[in-house]
C-alpha cells in the first residue's frame, strides 16, 4: 500500500455537530451534458462508448448469486484485461466456500475475501481464515463506541484492510468523522497503520438519497452541503480509500425508463465530483456490487459498470484517471 500516513491533522472538534462549510463544488453543468449549440471551444467530453479502462480489479465481486452475472457481463467484456477480484462472503461461508467457487471459476484472480466480523465488542478472539488467501474484514457503521475503535486499531494493527459500510443517512455519516479521529489519534499519539492495512468505505459513494429529490433542488440541498464537508474532511486520512459501488438506492417499482436511468447517472457524478476533488483517482476503487441483498436501482454487474465509467467518462477524466479508479487504486491496497 501507499503511504499510510494520516497527511495532516482532523480539524479541531471534528466529532461535534457543526453547520456544514461552503466547498468549491463543480458547476451544475458539469453533470449535464452540453446542447447541441454549444461552441467549438467547449472542452470535449471523452466519448462513453470508446472510454473503457485498460484493465479493471472488482473490488466488491457479490458471492455466489453474482458471478453467473458477472462471467457473462463484466467478466466478458475484456476477459483478459480482468486482472483480479474481491470476492465478498456471506458470514457462514467457510474455506471450502471458497474453494468451490475457485474450482469452478479456475480463471478468477481472488486477490481477497471480504467477511463480515463483528468489531462492536473489541478485538476478536479469533480471525477468520480462508486458506491462504487474504482475509478483509467487513464491518457495518452506524455509531462510534470506544469498544468499536478498539475493534477497528486492533484489525489496522494486524495488518488487515477493513471495510466499513456506512449504515446512515448522510447527515448521521457525520459520526463517521468522530470514529476515524479516534482510531488514528488518541490523545497527542499518531497512530500509523502498517503497510498493507487501512480503511475502505463503502456505501459512501455514492451515498444513501432519496431518490424523489430534484438534482437541481439536491445541488443546495443541506445534504449536499453535509456530504462535501464531510467528504473533505475524511480525505484527511491518506489510508482511507472509497469504494465506488452501485447506491442502495430504492425505487417502489422498477423503472425501465430512459429518462430516470439519465437523472440516476448524473446524480451518480453530483456525488463522484466533491469525492474525486478530496480523495483523487488514486483512492477511489470500481466494485461491482453492494453489500445490501435489496436490488436497488442498479441491479446487475453490467448495469453498475456500465453507468460506473460513463459517469467518469462524462466528466472529461483522462485514460490515467480511469485506469486509477478501475484498476490501480485497487493495486496499492490489495497487490495484483
Amino acid at each position: 500500500m501507499t503511504d499510510t500516513n494520516i497527511s495532516s491533522e482532523p480539524p479541531h472538534g471534528v466529532g461535534a455537530r457543526r453547520k456544514p462549510k461552503h466547498l468549491p463544488t463543480l458547476p451544475l453543468s458539469a453533470f449535464t451534458p452540453p446542447n447541441s449549440s454549444t461552441s467549438e471551444s467547449f472542452p470535449i467530453v471523452h466519448s462513453p462508448t470508446s472510454s473503457h479502462p485498460t484493465a479493471v480489479i472488482d473490488t466488491n465481486l457479490g458471492s455466489k448469486a453474482n458471478l453467473d452475472q458477472w462471467r457473462a457481463s463484466i467478466g466478458k467484456l475484456s476477459p483478459r484485461n480482468i486482472n483480479g477480484v474481491v470476492l465478498s462472503l456471506p458470514a457462514d461461508a467457510s474455506p471450502d466456500t471458497l474453494e468451490d467457487i475457485k474450482q469452478q471459476y479456475p480463471l478468477m484472480k481472488i486477490l481477497s475475501v471480504i467477511t463480515p466480523v463483528d468489531l462492536n465488542q473489541g478485538p476478536l478472539t479469533e480471525a477468520p481464515r480462508f486458506g491462504q488467501t487474504r482475509v478483509t474484514l467487513f464491518i457495518q457503521f452506524t455509531r462510534s463506541s470506544p469498544k468499536l475503535i478498539e475493534g477497528i486499531r486492533w484489525a489496522l494493527e494486524n495488518g488487515y484492510v477493513v471495510d466499513i459500510d456506512i449504515q446512515s443517512s448522510i447527515e448521521g455519516s457525520e459520526g463517521l468523522e468522530e470514529l476515524l479521529t479516534a482510531v488514528y489519534k488518541s490523545g497527542e499519539t499518531l497512530f500509523v497503520p502498517p503497510a498493507g492495512a487501512g480503511i475502505i468505505l463503502s456505501n459512501f459513494l455514492p451515498p444513501p438519497h432519496d431518490l424523489d429529490i430534484s438534482l437541481v433542488k439536491f445541488f443546495n440541498h443541506p445534504d449536499y452541503l453535509i456530504y462535501q464537508n464531510n467528504v473533505a474532511t475524511l480525505s484527511l486520512f491518506s489510508s482511507v480509500y472509497v469504494k465506488y459501488i452501485p447506491p442502495q438506492w430504492v425505487l417502489a417499482k422498477q423503472s425501465e425508463d430512459t429518462k430516470d436511468k439519465s437523472e440516476w447517472k448524473r446524480k451518480v457524478k453530483l456525488f463522484l465530483g466533491p469525492v474525486i476533488e478530496a480523495f483523487g483517482f488514486q483512492r477511489i476503487m470500481f466494485g461491482s456490487s453492494t453489500s445490501n441483498p435489496t436490488p436497488g436501482v442498479y441491479d446487475t454487474p453490467n448495469e453498475w459498470y456500465e453507468c460506473a465509467r460513463e459517469s467518469l467518462a462524462e466528466l472529461g477524466v483522462d485514460q490515467e484517471s480511469l485506469d486509477a479508479v478501475f484498476e490501480t487504486a485497487a493495486k496499492s491496497v490489495y497487490g495484483s
